[in-house]
């Protein structure tokens, strides 16, 4: 069961190709990040190396059985060497702020950093937000393999639930 009051930063990934029925949808979790708030300022730090598979994504839920042990392993190696290329580029960063229900500021990635903006919720000390991400916008060219006959779309949405000052 889930804690409420845990902070969790989700990713979503999503697949595409001619092959995709034999692909999955994946729900990834990042295990280790630092947020920091001061009044409207925002200054986070996400560990890529903790990009975690969380399980497959079937008609909107997980399926946490649908990937074995030995499956998420090796989509975790591929983000780790192909996607993010976390040897080189271990931590992503977001500096920015609240503004007006917003979060806006720039996010460095694979070291190249954009803009970026979304809305946000806050009640009771929590901030909620969603944001879909264009990863070729950063340089990341999307995943492919069997020769793109399976490949991710060019989209990753990222999920918030975290408490704030």
């Amino acid at each position: 069961m889930e804690q409420p009051d845990r902070d969790r930063i989700d990713v979503f990934t999503f697949k595409d190709g001619v092959l995709c029925r034999v692909a999955h949808d994946l729900k990834l979790t990042i295990q280790n990040f630092t947020v920091e708030t001061q009044g409207e300022a925002v200054l986070a730090t996400f560990d890529c190396t903790s990009l975690k598979v969380e399980g497959a994504v079937k008609k909107g839920r997980i399926d946490h059985g649908e990937l074995s042990p030995g499956n998420k392993q090796d989509i975790e190696q591929n983000i780790q060497r192909k996607v993010l290329k976390t040897t080189r580029y271990r931590h992503a960063k977001f500096n920015g702020q609240f503004r007006d229900n917003m979060l806006i500021g720039s996010l460095t990635l694979c070291g190249q950093t954009n803009e970026i903006r979304c809305g946000v919720a806050i009640r009771s000390g929590r901030c909620t937000a969603q944001v879909e991400l264009k990863p070729s916008r950063w340089g990341i060219k999307p995943f492919k393999a069997l020769m793109g006959a399976i490949r991710l779309q060019d989209r990753v949405l990222v999920t918030l639930d975290i408490g704030i000052q």
